[in-house]
């Protein structure tokens, strides 16, 4: 069984030679901190989760949670390795310094979290959606809130959840039947049951906040009569302990496909005592923050455990002798067979596109806030359901080409690899379906301004062919060439989805999905050609023949497929 390493050389080279960290860096923390700080917090975020995360996954999907007397109790090792990772510091790191965190950009926290996400899923989500309840209250909350819940939630002593979803309401949150009544004390009497919610209750710390979306009285129907409040399993006393035990109830652990150490829980609101979070009626813009950085950090799950898949699939391709392939007379590792060999690199050159589209577009989210730069916000906001959307479903496609490589001993638990796929076929549905991410990038992005912003995407994608064509490598002009094929194809699409737009909006639903992979497989292969540029101009670093291969890989296996996608495109709603 392979050791999870953390990906800390590739994540320095993309940062220095990519995307232009170092920039990102000054602007976000006033030079405080250099691209050598980046790889030494990436390299002790490696140890913890090689050393303590990692050996727990397996443990956690054996062992699940259990439900007694409405007390959940983790996996053995989880509080433990909750306690080493809030002792740590890892809590904090990207929150924002005015909210006592301690600063740190998307470029330094997706890198952190996909280390997370490779080495224990199930025990990343609960971090994650603590970081996202604390942006939410930070956004959105009266000081008098932010006082009381802020500090145990950065610290990592209290956890954060997203109370959504409701039987009878998943997507649709308009359908919500949660109510809160007021009280003479201006607090909020919470009532209504929420499913699928993620870490609703543990015992890895002291205190849980929900962040709980409910309608008050007489609001208007729909999701504009939706209010947020802040719902503590224990009532803070007024030094901020907790106090007495709130009304809210775990009534049921769900049993699911993976991450099986991760409780989803029903919890029920019997008149729970809560505050409201932000304006009343406007709760869903105050949840679209927490959301927001939800959909983020799913995407980065889904590379995070790619990576792990492909690492554990090159591992035992390379010890698992089977058949004789010319070379090897006395038996051939399956990695030299050449139907293994491409699903590696099929693996590994996407990996590569997702790992450095998700730093660009983090890039793009930490310039729009610190620079208020409006097109870095314009390309992040483009950008956001296309990174959630392809890497959560590619996610699915290597964690499955990774049982693949091992046969049938992908299939038979022994080997790992089967949790992967187990574990992120969620990814594609949480915070949004794929086909949710391909309405907001069609319905609310295209149809919006007719294209505008894509052109602006197409031509910064341009860019990259200039530098590529000065090089004299053969690979370096296929790139090229398979690139402008690639985005006139796409230009293709995008004109007949704005059509469509106007003349049969079913159509352009119908190939939302498609438009979403085409854009994922062509900002890859955006990536790819930075890759190649920089790696070219380094013709001695080890690594460099490796990103030629797999540049070269990607163009022929995963661009080519952009003129089929146009296709379906323009074929719309066939029925």
């Amino acid at each position: 069984m392979a050791d999870y390493k953390a990906p800390v050389a590739e994540y320095d080279f993309l940062l220095r030679r990519v995307i232009d960290a170092q920039h990102v860096l000054d602007v976000t923390t006033g030079g405080e901190v250099a691209l050598d700080d980046v790889r030494e917090i990436l390299g002790h975020a490696g140890v913890l989760a090689s050393e303590v995360l990692d050996p727990l996954n397996a443990v956690g999907d054996r062992a699940g949670n259990t439900l007694t007397d409405g007390k959940v109790t983790t996996a053995p090792g989880f509080t433990d390795a909750y306690k080493a990772f809030t002792e740590g510091g890892w809590a904090a790191i990207g929150l924002p310094r005015e909210a006592g965190g301690d600063g740190m950009p998307g470029v330094v926290t997706s890198a952190v979290n996909e280390v997370w996400g490779a080495a224990n899923m199930a025990f990343s989500l609960g971090p994650g959606l603590s970081v996202g309840a604390a942006y939410a209250i930070y956004t959105a909350a009266s000081d008098e809130l932010k006082k009381v819940y802020l500090p145990p939630l950065v610290s990592g002593r209290w956890t954060g959840t997203m109370n959504l979803t409701e039987p009878q309401s998943g997507t649709d949150l308009g359908g919500i039947r949660t109510t809160a009544r007021p009280r003479p004390d201006g607090s909020w009497a919470v009532k209504g049951q929420k499913i699928f919610i993620t870490w609703g209750d543990h015992d890895l710390t002291e205190n849980i906040v929900h962040l709980v979306l409910a309608r008050t009285e007489g609001a208007p129907e729909g999701l504009g009569g939706l209010s947020l409040f802040v719902v503590p399993k224990f009532l803070p006393n007024a030094d901020g302990t907790p106090g007495e035990r709130n009304a809210v109830h775990t009534v049921s652990l769900e049993h699911k496909l993976g991450i099986h150490a991760s409780p989803t829980c029903v919890l029920d609101f019997d008149e729970a005592t809560g505050w409201l979070v932000g304006d009343r009626h406007r709760g869903l813009e105050a949840m679209f923050v927490m959301m927001n950085v939800a959909r983020v950090g799913v995407a980065t799950q889904g590379l995070g455990v790619s990576d792990r898949a492909y690492q554990r699939a090159v591992a035992y391709a390379a010890e698992r002798i089977q058949g004789k392939v010319a070379g090897h007379p006395a038996g051939t590792p399956i990695a030299e067979h050449p139907d293994v060999r491409r699903l590696l690199l099929s693996m590994r050159s996407t990996i590569t596109a997702m790992r450095a589209l998700q730093l660009q577009v983090t890039a793009w989210l930490d310039l729009a806030r610190a620079e208020r730069s409006a097109q870095a916000f314009q390309l992040a906001d483009f950008f956001v359901p296309i990174l959630k959307g392809w890497l959560t479903e590619n996610s699915v496609q290597i964690t499955s080409d990774a049982v693949q490589v091992h046969g049938g001993m992908g299939f038979v638990e022994e080997t790992g690899a089967a949790q992967h796929l187990r574990d992120v076929r969620i990814l594609p549905i949480y915070e949004g379906t794929t086909a949710i991410q391909a309405n907001d990038l069609t319905r609310r992005k295209l149809a919006r301004d007719g294209g505008a912003t894509a052109e602006a995407a197409y031509a910064l994608v341009e860019t990259s062919l200039e530098p590529l064509r000065r090089h004299d490598h053969p690979v370096a002009q296929r790139t090229a060439d398979r690139l402008d094929t690639a985005i006139a194809s796409s230009r293709e699409a995008t004109a007949a989805l704005v059509r469509q737009s106007k003349d049969n909006p079913r159509d352009m639903l119908a190939g939302g999905v498609p438009y979403l992979q085409q854009w994922g497989l062509l900002a890859g292969g955006w990536m790819h050609a930075r890759i190649l540029t920089a790696a070219l101009e380094s013709p001695q670093d080890p690594d460099t023949a490796r990103r030629i291969l797999d540049a070269d890989f990607y163009g022929a296996h995963s661009l080519s497929r952009i003129p089929s996608l146009t296709e379906a495109i323009q074929a719309g709603e066939i029925v």
